[in-house]
């Protein structure tokens, strides 16, 4: 079984850790992984994504132009990745940043307010990116709370150390929202 992830959204919002923790966690299960960074020359605010390939055995490629999961945290990744789910795939859809329609009928969208969720519930934007790894963590089913918790602490550099707590209340946020299926 291979599944293939793609995070999307733009500089600062923390779309490479997403997919560093995810592929962690992913290895943590004895999973083959990739992960597969792409971003713009500018610092914050450019377009930024990252491919995650977990399979149980070997990989068959790095670079997917299709995925069985895509969170995409602002508009301008949902108008790219929309066309990129896989039939039958689910895209992840932060609706306080990108309008809630719908062009496909043949995958799931899950439309959640995922930085309005993070200000209100856990006083920083910031955290909107590990709140949408929760969300996954509960659609997806191929990970789970504990081993993100652990890859967390194995991604988070000791001079963050003391920002975990808050990151897996936001991963416990997102896992436990319940989600509106569309």
């Amino acid at each position: 079984m291979e599944k293939d992830f793609i995070i999307a959204g733009f500089g600062g919002q923390g779309v490479l850790l997403v997919g560093e923790v995810l592929a962690n966690g992913f290895m943590l299960d004895d999973k083959k992984v990739t992960w597969y960074p792409s971003y713009g020359a500018e610092m914050r605010g450019g377009t930024v994504n990252c491919t995650v390939v977990m399979a149980d055995d070997e990989v068959s490629a790095v670079q997917k132009s299709q995925a069985d999961y895509i969170i995409v945290l602002n508009q301008a990744s949902f108008d790219k990745y929309e066309s990129w789910v896989r039939k039958g795939g689910v895209i992840i859809v932060n609706s306080s940043l990108a309008n809630i329609s719908k062009k496909r009928d043949d995958i799931e969208y899950v439309f959640t307010p995922i930085t309005q969720m993070a200000h209100e519930k856990l006083g920083n934007i910031k955290m909107s990116n590990i709140l949408a790894l929760g969300i996954l963590s509960k659609i997806s089913g191929f990970i789970n709370l504990s081993t993100l918790e652990k890859a967390l602490n194995n991604v988070i550099p000791a001079h963050r150390k003391n920002l975990i707590p808050k990151n897996i209340e936001a991963l416990k946020l997102g896992y436990e929202y319940d989600l509106l299926k569309v």
